[in-house]
Formats: C-alpha cells, structure tokens, sequence
C-alpha cells in the first residue's frame, strides 16, 4: 500500500478509536500490518532532510521517492521485504505513557525476533531493536558492530497512537546507502533474512502473524497488572 493511503487508512481507525473513548465504551485499539513501496520518509526535525544522501537523479533511478511524515525520528526507509506495523493504540485504555509504550513496541519486537533464534536488544541511546554479534555468534553480520533491524517512530494525538514500526525482514539492503537510516551516521542495518538465510527465514505473513501476537500478549499484560497512570 503507498504511504500516503496507509496514513489516510490510520487516520479513519484514530477517529473511529476516539468516537468509541467518547461514546464511553472504549475501544483498545487495532494493529494494522503493511508493506509500502521503496520511500523514504523525513520528519520535521530540521537536520532530518540532510540525511537523505542520494541525489534525485538516483532516488529516481532506484525507484525510491521522498515523503514528509509528522511522525517522531528522523528518517526511515521502508520498501517490500519490510513489515511496518501501525498499531493505533488508546493510550488512556492501554493504561501507558508514551516511553512505557515505546519500551512495548520494542519488547514486542525482541519477542518476535527470538521465535527464530535471534537475539534482540535495546540501545539506551537510541530508539529501536539491535542485533549484537556478541549475543548471536551462530548468525551472520556484515561488521562487528550491533546492526539494527527495527526502527521505531510513532506519534500521538489526543492520547491515540499513530505510525508505529519497521521490522526488517527481506528488504532491498542497498537501498539504505541512500540515507542516513535513523540520523545515526556508522551504525549498520541488518534484516531477518541476512541474519539466519533465506530458507529459514518466515515468510511475511508469518512474521506478521508473531508480532501481532506479541503486541497484543504485551497490551493485554500491561491492562491486567497496571494501574490507570495520571496525565
């Protein structure tokens, strides 16, 4: 689906999120699951648009177009071969401030990742799931240095929850010399398929199918133990 109908298609299921909160019986929330063409996508922040390295001339050439985007971050790259995952989340019914709910996503994401023999992390200096060769000597990198195969960008409004993730499955790799993936310059990318091989990496439905699974498992954990927080 482009970028710009998956946002159009978040925005129908926020409003139809905040009519149920204002109905009085509140709805959680939906996970939506998606591939996009080649994009880069640039937030507001103002050296974000510096880190798209490539000429037009060879964005054109790769097939990979620009879009401004009012999520947090910096920019992303997404493309076929990518599962990005929308979850439009009702923060207040979800029992979660918005750094608890980033910690989720990420958590989401490691729990993925290691039903098939990979070893996620967090970086507490920058947003999103890292891969550390130390923790993971069977699997194959391209440097020794932790690669990051989750990017993280998410915005709320009136406490509902837009965008959300980018899980690296089989995407084009090359594509990432374009930008400076995330703003972070000499921290390499990696994806499930680069890690483990092709024949035994999931197919796109069914890492799908785990993540969405995992997501929910985590909500569902987080309403029955947590308190209501106070904003």
């Amino acid at each position: 689906m482009p970028y710009e109908d998956a946002y159009r298609t978040q925005c129908e299921h926020h409003t139809e999120i905040l009519a149920s909160r204002d109905s009085g019986d509140p709805e959680l929330g939906r996970i939506l699951m998606v591939e996009h063409p080649p994009i880069i996508t640039i937030t507001k922040r103002p050296e974000a648009a510096s880190h798209v390295v490539a000429s037009e001339a060879l964005l054109k050439e790769q097939g990979v177009t620009l879009h401004q985007t009012d999520r947090g971050g910096d920019v992303t790259y997404h493309g076929p071969g990518q599962l990005v995952c929308y979850p439009i989340i009702d923060l207040n019914a979800a029992k979660l401030r918005i750094h608890d709910y980033i910690r989720l996503l990420e958590s989401a994401i490691i729990d993925t990742l290691n039903e098939y023999g990979i070893k996620g992390s967090i970086d507490p200096g920058a947003t999103g799931v890292w891969i550390d060769p130390k923790d993971n000597p069977t699997l194959h990198f391209e440097t020794d240095q932790p690669a990051k195969i989750a990017a993280i960008g998410v915005r709320v409004r009136k406490w509902i929850t837009l965008h959300g993730l980018a899980l690296n499955l089989n995407p084009d790799m090359t594509h990432y010399q374009l930008l400076v993936p995330c703003g972070l310059t000499g921290r390499p990318v990696t994806s499930i398929t680069q890690l483990i091989g092709e024949s035994q990496s999931p197919s796109q439905t069914q890492i799908s199918t785990v993540l969405y699974r995992k997501l929910s498992e985590h909500l569902s954990q987080r309403i029955e133990t947590e308190t209501p927080v106070n904003r």
